[in-house]
């Protein structure tokens, strides 16, 4: 080879090397760049309406709600029972008691009804015939005490002798009439007590017919409105709450005490509890969106009926105070339940056109808040200002719309490799 090609290749072999490590940097230049891209999660901002919302929790209750009660009867017995949880109509029968001992006691108290009667009966017959009898012993009397009364007058004109003797009949026929006047009194006084006993005993007798009967057309409960048939627990002989059973036929309960209650489900409304700190920005007519815990695919629209005026302190450790909210639903879902756990979002204000993130992708540097922007993989911190707060989200201005921002702390990331 000759001398002067020399330089000529050692020129290509450099400059062959230098291609071949810009090729590598620029390689690992774009691995580390997909690297980035990869290694910290990220997420578009979203620009829109912004919604200020207060979250608060609280369960479904029924604002209109009927009480099912027992009948003011002893000895209570459920012989049958609708279904709990079904939806019955005005009228329905919802609850059977035992009648059995009841029409018993019926059976015996009109046997005893029909003996009063009969011993009513018997006693206005001896007593029309002793009043019978009565009259005739009086008018007996009163004959003799008339013929004693002639004799005196036949005897004062025949002889002085004879006018003793009839004036001595006089006044023995006068004396019978009395006697005879004070048993007809005594008579009468007296079948006028016994029938008045009788016929107290009687009344009584047809009041036990009527109670009894009574009892009987009340062995049987109708639904008094439309609604949800919804049972209380049975917690007699229970010592803790979970021991406590739905009531099924063959349980006992007590007369004039709360079987269940009849919520109607059009009426229902979340009964929420909001800090103390909230109450201010709380009024009634707000807008709310409701979510239940067991249906959580279902956003429900609502609006603030009533907020409490007086705080209530909670009775379990730590003791706090807070106000009750009641957000109405215009048109709730057949699913929804009393008594069912869920949330609510009171939208506060709304800030139009707004720029928001998710709340972790805020994060503060020397006292300041700032966002990480990604550009083309490359995460840059922006100070941004917060507008405002959601649970969820941020209001922010200081990026433009379509940006991306990190999740994560890029900074903190990047010094743990």
């Amino acid at each position: 080879m000759s001398p002067s090609k020399k330089p000529v290749r050692l020129w290509i072999v450099r400059i062959c090397v230098v291609a071949i490590l810009a090729g590598a940097g620029f390689g690992v230049y774009h691995l580390r760049k997909a690297q980035a891209k990869a290694a910290f999660p990220n997420t578009p901002v979203r620009k829109g309406e912004f919604l200020v919302l207060i979250r608060c929790r609280g369960s479904l209750q029924a604002r209109d709600s009927v009480g099912i009660y027992t009948p003011v009867v002893p000895g209570l017995r459920i012989a049958w029972l609708a279904p709990a949880g079904e939806n019955v109509n005005a009228g329905d029968p919802i609850v059977r008691f035992d009648s059995s001992t009841a029409r018993q006691q019926l059976m015996q108290k009109e046997a005893q009804l029909k003996q009063s009667q009969a011993t009513l009966d018997q006693a206005l017959a001896q007593s029309k015939i002793t009043t019978q009898q009565d009259q005739t012993e009086l008018a007996d009397a009163r004959f003799s005490l008339e013929r004693a009364q002639v004799r005196v007058e036949q005897a004062e004109i025949r002889s002085r002798i004879q006018g003793d003797e009839s004036r001595i009949d006089l006044g023995v026929a006068e004396q019978k009439l009395k006697v005879q006047e004070a048993s007809v009194d005594l008579h009468r006084a007296s079948e006028k007590s016994r029938l008045a006993s009788i016929t107290r005993q009687l009344d009584q007798a047809k009041s036990d017919v009527e109670i009894t009967r009574s009892r009987i057309s009340r062995m049987e409960l109708s639904a008094p409105s439309n609604g949800l048939l919804t049972l209380k627990t049975n917690c007699a002989g229970a010592t803790t709450t979970a021991e406590c059973k739905p009531y099924k036929v063959g349980d006992n309960v007590s007369s004039n005490m709360a079987l269940g209650t009849l919520p109607d489900l059009e009426s229902l409304e979340l009964d929420a509890q909001i800090q103390e700190s909230d109450r201010g920005r709380i009024f009634a007519g707000q807008d709310v969106l409701i979510r239940v815990d067991a249906l959580p695919e279902l956003a429900i629209p609502g609006k603030i009926r009533e907020v409490s005026s007086l705080a209530e302190i909670r009775m379990e450790y730590p003791y706090t105070r807070s106000f009750r909210a009641y957000a109405s639903i215009p048109k709730p879902d057949q699913r929804l339940r009393p008594d069912m756990n869920g949330g609510m979002d009171i939208i506060v204000s709304r800030i139009p056109n707004a720029i928001s993130i998710p709340s972790k992708a805020l994060f503060t540097r020397a006292g300041k808040p700032i966002v990480y922007l990604s550009e083309q993989g490359v995460y840059r911190a922006v100070e941004v200002e917060v507008l405002a707060r959601n649970p969820d989200e941020v209001a922010i201005s200081g990026i433009p719309a379509g940006s991306t921002v990190a999740l994560v702390d890029v900074a903190r990331q990047e010094q743990k490799k």
